[in-house]
């Protein structure tokens, strides 16, 4: 019988390896004898549990540690030589260049890294001069890369990180795609959305903002709690909902903002949630005015679960919402705009009513999570022949 090809699949943190990567591990281990790797901790081993993989624990930060990283670089090359897999394929900035490197120094023959987003986009002086390099030294290091969105490959085109022909979009975008089946809202009856809105304090009038993601400046926190604050002054019947974790090391929000989270009773922020289903299940409106993406999940779930958004004009979610059809555009850092947007759907509900009608089959058309596994499948094949 012959032995299935390794392949070997790399986050920064476990916490990416089990959310960006949902069942695709498990996928692909009906074709390749499969190796999760990253940092150390419960989660990772219930990654392992979860996806029916082996796990192995290689410490990494999200952070610029350069004798950490050394380090981790070092204890990567060991494992990729004893294992000696024929791909190795990452995701996240920081396992990206640790494991490009460390793939090159001990010849993994396909060394391939996923881009969904460019952190250092919003970096200026010396540490973007720094980062710049480290994004090269990735590419160079890597035989191929996937932007997962065709604005996302313009952008590495244009920063001249890489050369086209290293260069592909796998199918229309996205990294693992969607469940629909999942992420479907026929599955959440009235009774139980009532429930959770007596829980959270929110009356069947309100009309509900959702935000998920995590609560940071890089996502447009600050002019989403600013816009919401001036449209609490003029409406009462709104709730802005906030899913999400706080990262107030990297990247804080303003401390009047904070403030303003914390003692305005319409903002309800219920932190992490493993199942965010519930919780669009009960909102009206995504609003995700972020900064940089690459090709983002939160989008695509809302979408199929019926909900327009309001999102930034940045690569991937102006791919996915095409403006006045299943949601808004709106430039990103704007707050005026992103208040306008939210004041005309609180104002005309019927309208945003109509417009959801188009979001869940334009999810099911063309992000249909099996559909992107077996793209990224054919991929393998067709690089590994």
């Amino acid at each position: 019988m012959n032995k299935k090809p390794k392949l070997i699949r790399i986050t920064t943190i476990p916490g990416s390896l089990r959310g960006l990567l949902t069942g695709q591990l498990a996928f692909m281990s009906n074709h390749f004898d499969v190796i999760g790797i990253s940092s150390k901790g419960e989660v990772l081993d219930e990654v392992g549990e979860r996806e029916g993989v082996r796990v192995l624990p290689v410490d990494m930060t999200r952070t610029i540690s350069p004798l950490k990283d050394l380090k981790a670089v070092v204890q990567l090359y060991k494992i990729l030589k004893k294992e000696k897999p024929l791909i190795v394929h990452t995701h996240t900035p920081k396992a990206g260049t640790i494991g490009m490197l460390a793939s090159k120094l001990a010849g993994v023959p396909y060394r391939l890294h996923t881009i969904a987003g460019l952190p250092l986009l919003e970096a200026t002086g010396k540490k973007r001069k720094i980062l710049d390099i480290v994004e090269k030294i990735t590419y160079s290091c890597a035989t191929k890369i996937y932007p997962n969105s065709s604005g996302l490959k313009s952008i590495i085109l244009q920063n001249k990180y890489t050369k086209e022909s290293k260069l592909k979009v796998i199918g229309k975008g996205s990294s693992n795609g969607i469940d629909t089946s999942i992420f479907n809202p026929e599955l959440y009856r009235s009774n139980s959305k009532k429930e959770l809105k007596q829980q959270l304090n929110i009356s069947e009038k309100d009309f509900v903002f959702v935000f998920v993601g995590r609560i940071v400046k890089d996502k447009g926190i600050n002019e989403l709690i600013e816009s919401f604050k001036e449209l609490s002054q003029q409406f009462n019947n709104i709730k802005l909902l906030l899913v999400g974790s706080f990262d107030s090391n990297l990247d804080p929000l303003k401390v009047e903002n904070q403030i303003e989270l914390n003692s305005n009773p319409a903002i309800i922020s219920v932190g992490y949630q493993k199942d965010v289903r519930p919780y669009f299940s009960i909102s009206n409106v995504l609003t995700f005015p972020s900064y940089r993406e690459g090709f983002p999940n939160v989008v695509l779930q809302a979408g199929a679960m019926n909900l327009n958004s309001i999102v930034t004009n940045i690569n991937g979610c102006n791919e996915i919402i095409q403006d006045g059809y299943n949601g808004f555009v709106i430039p990103p850092k704007n707050k005026e705009q992103l208040f306008n947007k939210m004041k005309w759907l609180i104002e005309n509900q019927e309208q945003n009513e109509l417009m959801s009608a188009n979001t869940r089959k334009n999810i099911c058309d063309n992000y249909e999570r099996k559909y992107i596994w077996n793209e990224i499948l054919k991929e393998y094949n067709t690089i590994i022949k």
